[in-house]
C-alpha cells in the first residue's frame, strides 16, 4: 500500500462524523451478516443527527477511500464495508510499529 493511499484512508477517518457513520455500518454489516454484510443507510441516518446532503457527502468520501461500496437497491441505498482495505492498513501500520 502506498503512502498516498493511506493517508486518503486515514484522512477519511479522521472526520469525527464520517468515522460515526463507517463504525455504525461496520456494526450493521456484522449483526447482518448472514444477509450479506450490507446495511441499510436510512437504518443508521437517524441516529447521526444530519442531514441528506451531508450523509451524501460523507458516504462518497467513505467510498472514494475504499472504506465501503455503496448500491442503489430500490429507493434505498446500501453500503457494504470493504474489510481488505482495514486489513492492508492495519498490516502496514503493524509492519512499521516493529
Amino acid at each position: 500500500m502506498s503512502i498516498f493511499r493511506l493517508t486518503k484512508i486515514l484522512k477519511a477517518l479522521s472526520n469525527q462524523t464520517r468515522l460515526e457513520l463507517y463504525l455504525q455500518i461496520a456494526r450493521q454489516s456484522e449483526a447482518d451478516f448472514e444477509t450479506g454484510c450490507e446495511c441499510f443507510i436510512t437504518d443508521i441516518v437517524g441516529s447521526l443527527n444530519i442531514g441528506a446532503p451531508t450523509v451524501s457527502h460523507h458516504l462518497k468520501e467513505l467510498s472514494n477511500a475504499d472504506l465501503i461500496s455503496t448500491e442503489r437497491r430500490g429507493k434505498f441505498l446500501t453500503a457494504t464495508i470493504n474489510k481488505k482495505t482495514i486489513e492492508e492498513v492495519i498490516k502496514v501500520l503493524s509492519e512499521n510499529i516493529k
